[in-house]
């Protein structure tokens, strides 16, 4: 990778590992539910002006919206909003490979092999660490619907596979436009008419979601996979939560204690392990998200914007 696109490269993680100290911001002026709606609005519109359609059926649309859009977003704001950190968020929510290679088994009949499933076994690891401490006394709940996020991340990265847009970048933009409207609707019932007052902080939260880290961040990785194997890209994204983790003790005195720095090697290797293998063997499915924080591989070209 030539030294540009390599600090393009890492400096694409830093902006998804920001992401989430901007989301713990933007929780502080907007319900969460709105706030999700909010972040697909802006990123939808006026772009879907000048996309043209997505190009594939749309209940591949609909279906890829509901669970890489809604369903991920939704519990994910939730979880944070719940109380669990930032820079905890974007470590957690990495699990959403393993739940991707699993679902891929089951949903789509690929090949279990023995280095899949030791991955995931050192990623769930990590995992039960980071259960057993906040089991302690922190929140536990919390964790969960982030563990539920990664879930439907992982879904979500099925259905776009299913769909296999032409063009990513439009299809990302009709993702946003088919969540945006389910969202609000969902916060006008659960959290009713929000009190919108004009903040300066809150409003650039949410441009920068919206623009920066969704469309901005998907057009960059767009750009590096068409310019080189998904395999060389992919493993960028796991500079995602070290940028996370690092920006919230920054930025908001989030502790990184010894426990959390264990359970971030374990889960970042068996995440990567799994999801890569010998040269030998031919490549594995691909993976997608708008954050996010993502793994991919070929066909779409995974995407992992937060």
């Amino acid at each position: 990778m030539r030294p540009r696109h390599l600090l393009l490269a890492i400096g694409l993680a830093a902006v998804w590992g920001f992401n989430f100290v901007v989301m713990e911001v933007g929780l502080r002026h907007f319900p969460p539910l709105f706030y999700v709606a909010l972040r697909f609005l802006v990123a939808a519109f006026p772009a879907l002006l000048f996309v043209g359609g997505p190009g594939v059926p749309w209940r591949r649309v609909l279906a890829a919206g509901a669970t890489l859009g809604a369903g991920q977003y939704a519990l994910l704001l939730l979880g944070m909003r719940a109380g669990m950190p930032a820079g905890l968020t974007s470590l957690v929510v990495q699990v959403q490979a393993v739940f991707t290679l699993v679902l891929a088994v089951v949903l789509l009949r690929e090949r279990v092999t023995a280095r899949r499933v030791t991955g995931m076994a050192v990623a769930f690891a990590g995992l039960t660490l980071i259960a057993a401490d906040l089991g302690t006394g922190g929140p536990i709940g919390a964790f969960l619907l982030i563990v539920a996020a990664a879930f439907f991340w992982g879904a979500g990265n099925i259905a776009v596979r299913k769909a296999a847009p032409p063009d990513p970048f439009r299809f990302m933009v009709w993702l946003s436009a088919v969540s945006a409207l389910p969202m609000l609707t969902l916060s006008l019932l659960v959290e009713g008419v929000p009190r919108l007052e004009f903040s300066v902080e809150g409003s650039l939260s949410v441009l920068y979601v919206a623009l920066i880290s969704t469309l901005g961040g998907f057009g960059v990785w767009g750009f590096l996979l068409q310019r080189y194997d998904a395999s060389l890209v992919a493993p960028y994204s796991l500079l995602v939560p070290v940028f996370g983790m690092s920006s919230a003790a920054l930025f908001t005195g989030e502790p990184i204690s010894p426990l959390k720095l264990v359970a971030a090697v374990l889960i970042l290797s068996g995440v990567l392990y799994a999801g890569t293998r010998p040269r030998r063997v031919l490549r594995p499915s691909p993976t997608f998200s708008p954050v996010r924080g993502e793994s991919g591989d070929n066909g779409m070209r995974a995407t992992k914007a937060m």
